[in-house]
């Protein structure tokens, strides 16, 4: 059963005020993922290691200066077709939430699962996920 709509809306407006993009539906991730380049997938969810590191590590990291081409969000225990048709994506790893992925093209590059963002700060997370992107993205932030 999906979590109350009314809940999760700051949860949700938390990264879609930093210009991360909702996916809400199966094809809102097909279309997402059929970008070119790199993509970025936020699983967000209500607990507290996504509101006290998942969520604000984010928000460090996309002031770095090297970003994914594409930043969305799938939100799980609420929008659950766009989670479980993201996670298929996913592969070879289980699910997770929160956790962030980095794509190529459609395939999977890096993941972060849950129990690497319990315990760990938002700058150890923003941290992980710039070095990730150092790795794997070309874009330039402006």
């Amino acid at each position: 059963m999906a979590y109350d709509p009314m809940l999760v809306q700051p949860m949700r407006e938390e990264l879609t005020n930093l210009g991360i993009s909702e996916l809400l539906t199966a094809a809102d991730v097909d279309a997402a993922f059929a970008k070119p380049g790199t993509t970025m997938v936020v699983v967000n969810s209500v607990c507290g290691c996504a509101a006290g590191g998942a969520r604000p590590g984010v928000a460090l990291a996309l002031q770095h200066g090297t970003l994914p081409d594409n930043i969305v969000t799938v939100f799980a225990g609420q929008d659950v077709e766009a989670v479980d048709r993201a996670r298929s994506f996913f592969t070879g790893v289980p699910p997770s939430s929160p956790s962030f992925a980095i794509l190529r093209d459609g395939k999977l590059e890096a993941f972060m699962p849950r129990h690497h963002i319990e315990g760990r700060s938002p700058d150890m997370i923003a941290a992980s996920l710039t070095s990730a992107f150092d790795q794997i993205c070309t874009t330039t932030a402006a």
